[in-house]
């Protein structure tokens, strides 16, 4: 592999080991490009330490798995699964105290040695099924 493609890959790497995993938020600047467009429209660092707190209030004890990381040109895939205990608010529902993994697959961007884009498919429903979010949101449903 070149060197560029490691090194792509290790950009990634770094990412989920030391910045979310790790709870070292200070390298979301070093990472991530200053255009970096996220795959929820979030622009800039700032943006993505935005969603990545949000999603930290969320499950504190996050920890991602990097099952696959292929490079290829500036694009980066990982795929990877994120296990959690829902402790606080996440996309407005309450915590609901239980546990969750989530799988998923993102394509990074890398630009001038930074992540400059992220295109992110998970399972968002699966995920609020897991915290009982899809049945409030049932039960509070107009019956018919």
């Amino acid at each position: 592999m070149n060197h560029s493609l490691a090194s792509n890959k290790q950009l990634v790497e770094r990412l989920y080991r030391d910045c979310i995993n790790g709870g070292q938020l200070e390298l979301i600047e070093e990472l991530m490009h200053p255009d970096f467009v996220g795959s929820r429209g979030e622009k800039g660092p700032s943006g993505f330490a935005q969603t990545l707190s949000m999603v930290r209030a969320g499950f504190p004890d996050l920890r991602f798995t990097i099952e696959d990381l292929i490079a290829e040109g500036d694009r980066v895939v990982a795929r990877w699964k994120m296990e959690g205990t829902n402790l606080g608010l996440f996309a407005g529902f309450p915590p609901s105290g239980k546990k969750v993994a989530q799988s998923a697959i993102v394509i990074y961007e890398v630009r001038d040695g930074k992540l400059a884009r992220a295109w992110l498919q998970n399972d968002r429903l699966g995920l609020l099924q897991q915290i009982g979010a899809v049945a409030e949101i049932a039960a509070a449903a107009p019956k018919a």
